[in-house]
């Protein structure tokens, strides 16, 4: 199943988008349900309108946080000149920094260097703490597609990654939530990054350093993770910059595309 979050008129509306059968396998048609699908049941309300026809949002707006996970693959680590971590390295991104597909990544007027980061996100489905590595299937919701955007001049100029990484349109997330993936799929899907439509980064999320069910113990072992959290799973090489005009679009096999815009911050 496939969870968005779509505007047709009015507020933002959950909704389950189909896959016609006689059309291969582009979605088709999104049918709208009641409620917020993270927070309890839903029901479908009856109405379906074309996917062409809506505008889609992030699939989720975090309720308290995202969580990324630095140099999770060996070879973004070498390119960045900086050994792989023995434990994830973790940092936050505010919610603020959440946008969905379509909407434009700002390049700020602070950074002369920004750039792109495709990856895997694993969208959290119930409160928990301390989860075994072998339990970690039991509290995902899903799995999206994000863009990491960095201030790579900032990152490097502070020391840490707050700044770098927490402006206002710095986490794409979309286009939708995928919750028929198993985990083990989940890890082992093929991920491709394109800027204006050249493919910058590919990579199969089983080069992970660390495992989707090691992220989530780690992270887990140290905060309570509610429904709705978002943890990006780390970025493979490839990383460059982008600048006002681009496109990027980042791809995840089993899940779909997720594309965005770069527009000048006085656009």
């Amino acid at each position: 199943m496939r969870i968005a979050r779509f505007v047709a008129q009015g507020d933002p509306t959950f909704g389950v988008v189909e896959l016609a059968e006689d059309q291969g396998p582009n979605p088709e048609t999104v049918a709208a349900v009641s409620g917020d699908p993270l927070a309890g049941p839903v029901h479908y309300t009856g109405e379906r309108l074309p996917l062409a026809d809506v505008r889609l949002v992030a699939p989720v707006i975090p309720r308290s946080k995202v969580i990324g996970v630095g140099r999770n693959y060996a070879e973004h680590a070498a390119e960045q000149g900086a050994p792989v971590p023995s434990s994830p390295l973790v940092f936050l991104k505010p919610n603020t920094s959440v946008i969905g597909p379509g909407e434009p990544i700002v390049y700020p007027a602070e950074t002369s260097n920004l750039h792109y980061e495709g990856e895997l996100a694993v969208v959290i489905g119930r409160i928990c703490r301390r989860v075994p590595p072998e339990r970690a299937a039991e509290v995902v919701f899903g799995y999206t597609i994000a863009n990491d955007v960095t201030c790579r001049d900032l990152q490097a100029a502070d020391g840490q990654w707050t700044r770098a990484k927490g402006f206002d349109s710095f986490c794409p997330l979309g286009p939708w939530i995928a919750t028929h993936l198993g985990m083990d799929e989940a890890g082992r899907l093929d991920l491709l990054t394109s800027l204006n439509d050249e493919p910058v980064q590919t990579a199969n999320t089983s080069e992970m350093v660390h495992s989707i069910p090691d992220l989530i113990a780690y992270v887990s072992s140290f905060t309570t993770l509610l429904p709705g959290d978002v943890i990006l799973t780390g970025t493979p090489a490839g990383v460059g910059p982008m600048v006002a005009g681009d496109r990027v679009s980042v791809t995840i096999s089993g899940i779909g595309t997720l594309t965005n815009p770069v527009v000048s911050e006085e656009a």
